[in-house]
């Protein structure tokens, strides 16, 4: 048998599990495979691939030119990049794994601390030579507004009240009850974004959220709130992201994942003259990577590959 680990970035997936119990010969990939071609090329004699989260798509018109691959394991438990209904038709069993809620939670308060107690700014006055330029915002007192009020917005809710803040919420099925239930008031969407001192994203992608918040919306943000996202970047309008950010529509902006992941070198979030400067803090998606979670997403993986190998699946993911 012949694995394929995808998109290790850090170099980190055979210490993560103990791989040697399934005595088979594996691949690691650390760079990007990029397009379809290149997936084709390089995953040709694999029997097993390993994707980590939406990295790499498997549409079907990858997935058929690889008829080697019959076992397709996902980190985590949903991955809109895979084809699962293409795999199943052409006899590929694609499993997942657990994944934790608290790194991307974690990621998402460290986002808004730093934008709203301008750590980035101060950071660069005192290395500069500077002192006490900036007056930074509260949390105490401050309305959080959470778009996804699920498993992650959740703990996001309870953390915002731990602070002090009103916690108010907004997603196109939410229910006062739930709301209510989470310690949140259920708000309309433009009541949430008119409110809020801080916005933060915690949805799920899909055909109904794609370009869900656009111009519209962030233009009822305070010129004093800012944005965070660790969700995923198309659920944001970008034109309009860059706008208010570059037009101080809104104070600042927290963002871990993009519309193209790696992002370009050329992106206009990558520029050293990028607009917002120090308002402005990126991640390179980094929500879901933390220790504890990749001994988890690589432990499963292992258990997935032995449970197919042993003709018992687990973990199995249906379309």
């Amino acid at each position: 048998m012949r694995i394929a680990i995808l998109d290790d970035y850090q170099g980190v997936a055979l210490d993560a599990a103990d791989w040697s119990a399934l005595g088979a010969d594996i691949d690691v990939f650390r760079e990007h495979l990029g397009g379809g071609d290149a997936v084709v090329a390089a995953l040709a004699d694999a029997d097993v691939v390993v994707a980590m989260r939406e990295r790499t798509p498997f549409p079907r018109a990858v997935l058929r030119r690889l008829p080697r691959l019959r076992l397709l394991v996902t980190t985590g438990m949903r991955n809109a990049a895979i084809d699962v209904a293409a795999a199943s038709e052409l006899g590929i069993v694609v499993c997942g794994t657990r994944s934790g809620a608290a790194p991307t939670v974690e990621l998402a308060w460290a986002l808004i601390l730093g934008l709203v107690r301008d750590v980035a700014s101060d950071d660069a006055v005192v290395r500069a030579g500077g002192w006490q330029t900036s007056v930074p915002g509260d949390l105490d007192g401050a309305t959080l507004g959470i778009v996804g009020l699920g498993r992650l917005g959740k703990r996001v809710a309870t953390i915002g009240r731990a602070f002090g803040m009103d916690v108010i919420a907004w997603s196109p099925n939410l229910t006062a009850e739930r709301a209510a239930d989470a310690g949140a008031t259920a708000v309309t969407k433009a009541e949430l974004f008119e409110r809020a001192d801080v916005v933060t994203i915690h949805l799920v992608l899909g055909e109904t959220t794609r370009g869900l918040i656009g111009a519209d919306d962030l233009r009822r943000m305070r010129r004093t709130a800012v944005l965070v996202n660790t969700s995923r970047g198309p659920i944001i309008d970008e034109t309009a992201l860059l706008q208010a950010i570059a037009e101080r529509w809104i104070a600042g902006l927290g963002v871990d994942v993009y519309q193209t992941e790696p992002l370009p070198a050329d992106h206009w979030l990558r520029r050293p003259d990028a607009p917002g400067g120090t308002r402005v803090l990126r991640s390179p998606h980094m929500g879901y990577v933390t220790r504890a979670n990749y001994r988890t997403f690589y432990g499963d993986a292992v258990e997935d590959i032995a449970a197919f190998g042993a003709g018992a699946p687990v973990r199995v993911l249906t379309s």
